[in-house]
């Protein structure tokens, strides 16, 4: 308890943020003057308590919504930030084994670790494609029958993460991985020593599929790997917003899209050359060696970064009580109009006109020891901040059961019913198509003449595709981070999701530029140079560009449904890759090369423009699921 004061104090608020000029005076109109600090702001990740809600909104003069971020100190609260100043969202807590406290070695093996599953559970599937001609004969079946184990993977893969998400979500991300990496390992031993047609798609059906083949009286009974492969598309993103902070949390979207994106590239790099060489089984014992590098280092060095935020302490109502109250006298309700002296001291009224001021030394006293206990307490949270480690609790296979999985099971559903979350999950489907596109039709187009590409070189095309995915990865992440920071600095520190989409603009017109040059070069024979460095090239930017800053549009948007989000985004992709798996080979048969081609890069095209939509009325979308069960998940 506070000693007795006079009734009259003298409060310096010279160091105060210039945002803590916007509290209400008593008669409702906003102070002119020189502010005070608002003492209850609390740390970005409380910012959802709704008591707390009116009042920063009250001080910022702004209306705050689920993805609304506050990127600045305000007033006397002091935020923990990062090296270069950005205030570190979510704030971390002040527990050891925290995951955003882990030293830059821990981060680095959890984020290699998860990098690597991504890239080994994605390589195999997709890689198919320069291989085509010999499954074809291996197995004496027609081009669109072969075609069937890319679009039966593609669709298996996005389901499977029903599953999938629900297990990492209430038992945690390591086991998720290290089981996944386990099922893929043995579906592809299976691959490599399949001997029929149904026995190899067997290997891309479900969690375990059998099938009585009664002409050739085979049994086929394994392992799903695409199945196993969900947590590809899922896990990572999950891990980022486990352990990256917010102003960071572009470039390693980015860098996972680019490894999974870039998994599928390399995929058909490397199998064309195996294949032409050596066999069209020995890529699936490359791939199983990959694979088990994989399950090894995830065991080895992979902590779990599933952390429960929710019991976390807000600030303390002592402290509240020390900051608002000196015998009875209640900031919030202090006149701003008046003017400060000299030295920045500004006298509150809080009864008549006729008040007196107080000892000034005595009273900077007061106020300064308020200030220094206020900032003891807000930044205890830094102390292990670079500094924690995984307990041992977190490097066991699973870790107790939290959440509800029904709950998580059907949210991927709900979730496309929230307009932010249906124009991510279009624009990374379509963007993602466009990169299907050149992985099932690259045979097609360079397997007769004029070409007569042999495996191998099919394979090699898709270096360009590569080379634009790395393109795209150093200049995406960073770009959007910047232009998101670029318009949180205009907006006085308030960062809106929504910044991130004006990033979109020059892939869009990358992605058409590619789309017309891939169309037209196969229909006209186009010099093969021009197809692959200009418009494969092309195809890999914005396939690691677009889909990333639309995700990370969602993601800022729903945090606590960051896997459900993903597994809705990944049904959409793959149903539709599976559909344009389906009719692809004979639309081009019937009409060419450019309708189904422009077709495609038309809806692109239409999904990412709509995003003028999203940056206009985004917020709007946001207030309407402002009260909604996922920001609780």
């Amino acid at each position: 308890m506070a000693e007795e004061r006079p009734q009259h104090t003298r409060i310096n608020v010279q160091e105060v943020d210039t945002a803590a000029r916007h509290l209400s005076a008593p008669d409702g109109t906003k102070g002119q003057g020189p502010g005070i600090p608002n003492p209850f702001l609390r740390t970005p990740s409380y910012l959802r308590e709704q008591n707390v809600i009116q009042d920063v909104e009250r001080e910022l003069d702004i209306k705050s919504y689920p993805g609304t971020e506050v990127m600045k100190d305000v007033g006397t609260h002091h935020f923990a930030k990062a090296t270069r100043g950005e205030v570190l969202i979510p704030q971390p807590s002040n527990k050891k084994h925290d995951p955003l406290n882990w030293t830059k070695r821990y981060k680095f093996l959890a984020m290699a670790c998860a990098t690597l599953v991504t890239f080994s559970q994605g390589m195999g599937p997709l890689a198919l494609a320069p291989m085509f001609e010999e499954y074809i004969v291996e197995f004496d079946r027609t081009l669109q029958d072969v075609i069937q184990f890319t679009g039966v993977a593609i669709l298996l893969l996005g389901f499977s993460n029903f599953i999938w998400v629900p297990i990492q979500t209430c038992f945690g991300r390591r086991v998720v991985l290290i089981t996944s990496t386990a099922i893929c390992l043995g579906s592809s031993v299976w691959r490599a020593k399949a001997k029929t047609y149904q026995s190899f798609m067997g290997a891309c059906y479900e969690w375990f599929w059998c099938r009585y083949n009664y002409q050739q009286s085979t049994i086929s009974l394994g392992l799903a790997d695409r199945d196993a492969t969900g947590p590809a598309e899922t896990a990572q993103p999950e891990i980022i917003a486990d352990i990256v902070f917010l102003h960071d949390r572009g470039k390693y979207q980015t860098l996972y899209f680019a490894v999974y994106f870039g998994s599928i590239m390399v995929g058909p790099i490397i199998s064309g050359p195996m294949a032409h060489h050596y066999g069209w089984r020995s890529f699936w014992w490359f791939n199983t060696a990959i694979l088990a590098l994989a399950l090894f280092c995830s065991i080895l060095w992979f902590p779990e970064t599933r952390f429960d935020r929710s019991d976390l302490p807000a600030q303390c109502p002592e402290l509240r009580t020390a900051a608002t109250q000196i015998e009875g006298t209640e900031l919030s309700h202090v006149s701003l109009s008046q003017r400060a002296d000299p030295q920045g001291i500004l006298t509150p009224v809080t009864g008549g006109n006729d008040s007196t001021p107080t000892n000034k030394s005595s009273m900077e006293e007061d106020t300064n020891e308020i200030r220094n206990d206020m900032l003891a307490r807000g930044l205890e949270h830094e102390h292990w901040l670079g500094r924690g480690e995984p307990s041992p609790a977190q490097k066991t296979l699973w870790q107790n059961y939290e959440g509800n999985f029904l709950q998580t099971l059907w949210a991927p559903v709900y979730l496309l019913s929230f307009p932010i979350v249906l124009f991510a999950a279009c624009v990374v489907s379509w963007s993602a198509s466009s990169f299907l596109t050149l992985n099932l039709t690259q045979s097609i187009a360079f397997s007769p003449s004029p070409y007569n590409f042999t495996a191998q070189q099919i394979g090699f095309t898709n270096f360009g595709i590569l080379g634009g995915g790395i393109l795209g990865l150093v200049t995406a992440g960073p770009l959007s981070d910047y232009i998101a920071a670029f318009f949180t600095t205009k907006n006085h520190g308030i960062r809106e999701p929504e910044m991130r989409l004006a990033a979109m603009i020059p892939y869009v017109v990358i992605m058409v530029a590619g789309n017309i040059v891939v169309a037209l070069g196969y229909q006209y024979r186009w010099n093969w140079e021009t197809i692959v460095v200009v418009g494969y090239g092309f195809a890999g930017i914005q396939v690691t560009a677009l889909p990333s800053i639309s995700s990370n549009y969602a993601v800022d948007s729903y945090k606590p449904a960051a896997g459900s989000v993903f597994v809705a985004i990944t049904v959409i992709k793959n149903v539709w890759g599976y559909g344009f798996s389906k009719f692809i080979t004979p639309w081009i048969e019937k009409a060419g090369f450019i309708p189904p081609i422009m077709t495609n890069m038309g809806l692109i095209t239409l999904f990412s423009s709509s995003g003028l939509v999203f940056w206009f009325f985004g917020k709007t979308f946001r207030k309407w699921t402002k009260d909604n069960e996922v920001h609780k998940m």
